[in-house]
């Protein structure tokens, strides 16, 4: 990831204290996943590349999952309890960044997909000549529903910030509307913070109200502009929904753009890593789960699932086919239709076009895996590996019990059940000699039909 160069060392907030009581979930509402991704760490990964000294999340309901979310990125946790309002919200990460004098960039876990470009016009706005006191994210929205209205004055500084249940008719009509989202030096913020009353519709500390107490101050504060939809919010399942498929029809965009092909674009589905190469055709009603790198020509057909893999170049995989966390598929190699693979390295040019189940094991190059073959890695306890040496033709409708190694070029008949290892270049043929009964059958027919009347 390219760093982005910010004027000033910065620090951000989170604030992630809500209940989320509309998703009606045990799970925390900001950890719920966009592409596979929960939107918590969607929008820490997306300040990275700006470096931010410090990451805050404010918590309070659910703490403990959110915690343990952000454990490993050293982002501070701040606790807010009880829940006054989002200033209230911000000023709890006061202790946690003490000693602090940078510029302040606040977020909401529960609006993921806003950009770093975005992120960045807010701090570097914020060292423009007419040194604002605040930044504010606006946008203007198809509907502005119940959203904040920003009034700008004849320079284009924030005249007025106030809330839906606040504001009146006219102002309602505003469509230039506040996202939330806002950078302010430390300096500046907690100062305005602790100025901030609860006296509206709500009872609640409005972070919007430090904008209009700098104001006062005789210091206006600006606006930098964003597209709906990246600062869209998930409170419920259906906004969650909403979000994904905007998240989805992007990256399908972006697909595209790199050189991909996708049949029926509205049908595939991408996860939040997933990198397609150049001259890759996508057929209809494909899923990517997170942990898929696809190279360079390949073919992917209908109806296929994808976790955790990674597909070589001109290899073909489908239809129906299931690649799990582990498969890799070698150059030009070949799974189709209802194979599964997991945890096994298939060769170049190596095939296993029909009904397999390939579990923890290698495949050599150009072997083949006839229909109906299951790699038996499972004992009860235990994991083994099964190898298939290159150039090795296993029989339709064979089991492999693991661990054992098929040799390079050996032939293993359809059929058979194999539990040793068996020598390159060999034949195994593991099945019962057939018998043959002259008549039996019209015996059994006839005995069964008289039972049948009698009965």
């Amino acid at each position: 990831m390219t760093e982005i160069a910010t004027p000033r060392p910065f620090a951000a907030i989170v604030l992630a204290a809500g209940k989320g009581t509309r998703m009606k979930s045990d799970r925390h509402k900001v950890l719920h996943p966009i592409a596979g991704r929960p939107m918590l760490l969607h929008l820490l990964a997306g300040i990275e590349a700006l470096a931010p000294v410090a990451e805050v999340v404010v918590v309070g309901a659910g703490r403990e999952q959110v915690e343990a979310a952000v454990k490993d990125r050293g982002a501070r946790v701040a606790l807010q309890e009880p829940q006054l309002g989002t200033a209230h919200a911000v000023a709890q990460a006061e202790a946690a960044l003490d000693g602090f004098d940078g510029d302040i960039l606040i977020l909401y876990g529960d609006v993921p997909l806003v950009r770093t470009e975005t992120c960045a016009r807010l701090l570097a706005r914020l060292h423009e000549s007419d040194t604002p006191a605040a930044v504010v994210l606006g946008f203007r929205p198809a509907d502005p529903l119940a959203y904040g209205r920003i009034l700008l004055d004849e320079h284009g500084m924030i005249a007025r910030m106030v809330e839906y249940k606040d504001a009146t008719e006219a102002e309602r009509g505003v469509d230039l509307c506040n996202s939330g989202l806002m950078a302010v030096r430390a300096a500046d913020l907690w100062p305005l913070l602790a100025r901030v009353g609860s006296d509206n519709a709500a009872g609640e500390q409005y972070l919007p109200d430090i904008v209009m107490l700098a104001l006062a101050d005789g210091r206006a504060s600006a606006v930098v502009e964003a597209e709906a939809w990246e600062v869209a919010g998930v409170n419920s399942r259906a906004e969650l929904a909403e979000v994904e498929e905007a998240w989805q029809a992007r990256r399908r965009a972006q697909a595209m753009a790199d050189g991909a092909s996708l049949v029926a674009p509205h049908t595939v589905w991408f996860a939040w890593d997933t990198a397609i190469g150049r001259d890759v055709t996508i057929e209809p009603n494909v899923v990517f789960g997170p942990g898929v790198t696809v190279a360079d020509g390949v073919a992917i057909k209908a109806f296929s699932h994808f976790e955790g893999a990674r597909i070589e170049a001109g290899a073909q995989v489908g239809p129906f086919a299931r690649l799990r966390p582990g498969a890799v598929i070698g150059a030009d190699a070949h799974v189709g239709n209802f194979v599964e693979v997991k945890n096994v390295t298939m060769g170049a040019g190596a095939k296993a076009n029909h009904l397999a189940y390939l579990g923890d094991g290698e495949v050599g190059a150009k072997a083949n895996i006839g229909a109906g073959t299951i790699f038996c890695n499972y004992d009860g306890f235990f994991k083994n590996r099964t190898v298939v040496g290159e150039g090795a033709f296993i029989g339709s409708n064979s089991a492999l019990v693991a661990p054992v190694t098929i040799g390079r070029g050996a032939i293993v008949a359809a059929g058979s059940t194999v539990t040793e290892d068996v020598a390159a270049d060999a034949l195994a043929l593991v099945r019962p000699a057939q018998q043959e009964k002259p008549g039996w059958a019209a015996r059994f027919r006839a005995r069964s039909a008289a039972k049948k009347a009698e009965s």
